[in-house]
């Protein structure tokens, strides 16, 4: 495991509200582009065939997110030559397909459930011919049929990670740690940390009053603000930078993190730091393979996906990569140590009551950052 590849990745999902409303005014994004790399080519050279004349799959992905090894056997299996491009943020992705306004330059993209929802209500991805995929079946199912793509018809699984509850056990009895309602608790004063995530934190809110994740109701949010501002007198920090350190630094006794980063803080000396998945449902972040609208190789696209699918090739980009894979069967392959760690891998039993976070319209989210900066005024 890389922790420098674990923390990058979670640092790129820090989604502000500011960032989303952003995406209404696209020509202020226009300069909002992936930082150049080695392996990143000009979308307007990408195309059918690469410059030696070979077929190519054009892919556009997350820094850091993928494994060296498993792009160089898909070549070698298939002939696809692999055009590899880079992105920082699921905004940027977003901006720059939607600058290109469906023109297919990109054959597959690697965006998070969200977004994923986002796009294919704007059609801007294609349907998945399953048919095509030998290696679906491998899939566990907790990860399919999802509400941001139900059937899955536009997005098949990558990897995987959660939200839950970050608990300093010489400081804290864990076991007396079940629920989200525990961070309330008045002995917790000063001790609370939450990410600076705005959907996510407004999240535990709606799932202790039991309204659904995805609501679009003013008054649901509201109550979810009002109940979120009576945790502040506990709250120490948000921090979504690296919500390891304010543990590690004993600023902080337990609160929202994500699951990964109580893995790093164990390996960085700290085996007391340990994760607790709320009775209520932890909150679930997970990206996934689509093919953008008039992609230019939709049969490389559907090669390359199943090929990721593949056991064997899931399972060392999960195990180099750092995250958990939805992949049923290359779990099996991964040294027990990694697939017994509950951590990575919860029981099936709370897995089934996981959240996902699907897209809401931009006046909810404009409602949401309301209630977000009078929250942070309330801290």
């Amino acid at each position: 495991m890389s922790n420098n590849k674990f923390l990058t990745r979670r640092r790129f999902l820090e989604i502000t509200g500011a960032g989303l409303a952003a995406l209404s005014g696209m020509s202020a994004l226009s300069g909002c582009q992936p930082t150049s790399s080695s392996n990143e080519v000009d979308s307007d050279a990408a195309g059918a065939v690469s410059s030696n004349g070979k077929n190519v799959v054009n892919v556009y992905n997350w820094t850091e997110y993928i494994s060296d090894e498993v792009l160089k056997a898909f070549t070698q299996e298939t002939g696809i030559d692999v055009v590899y491009s880079t992105f920082d943020s699921n905004e940027a992705m977003y901006a720059k397909l939607k600058l290109m306004n469906n023109r297919g330059d990109y054959d597959i993209i690697f965006p998070s459930t969200d977004f994923v929802d986002k796009m294919r209500k704007e059609g801007m991805l294609e349907e998945i011919d399953h048919s095509k995929l030998s290696n679906f079946k491998h899939l566990d199912r907790s990860f399919l049929d999802a509400n941001f793509d139900p059937k899955n018809k536009f997005s098949i699984p990558y990897l995987w990670g959660s939200s839950g509850i970050a608990v300093n056990k010489n400081r804290v009895d864990i076991n007396t740690i079940r629920s989200w309602n525990d961070l309330w608790r008045p002995e917790f004063e000063g001790r609370v940390m939450l990410m600076n995530d705005m959907r996510d934190v407004f999240i535990i809110g709606l799932l202790i009053l039991g309204y659904p994740v995805m609501t679009e109701d003013p008054q649901h949010i509201k109550e979810s603000y009002e109940i979120l501002s009576k945790l502040m007198p506990n709250v120490r920090t948000f921090n979504s930078d690296a919500p390891r350190m304010p543990f590690i630094e004993g600023e902080t006794y337990l609160g929202m993190a994500w699951n990964g980063e109580v893995i790093m803080a164990q390996d960085q000396g700290m085996p007391e730091l340990d994760f607790v998945y709320p009775e209520e449902g932890a909150i679930m972040w997970m990206d996934n393979m689509c093919i953008p609208k008039n992609a230019k190789n939709q049969d490389n696209a559907h090669a390359f996906i199943d090929f990721i699918s593949r056991p064997e090739n899931s399972a060392i980009i999960s195990e180099e990569i750092g995250y958990g894979s939805p992949n049923k069967a290359a779990k099996a392959l991964l040294p027990p140590e990694i697939a017994n760690d509950q951590i990575i891998y919860p029981p099936e039993d709370l897995l089934s009551r996981a959240t996902f976070r699907g897209d809401v319209s931009d006046s909810t989210m404009a409602l949401y950052q309301k209630y977000w900066d009078r929250l942070k005024v309330d801290m």
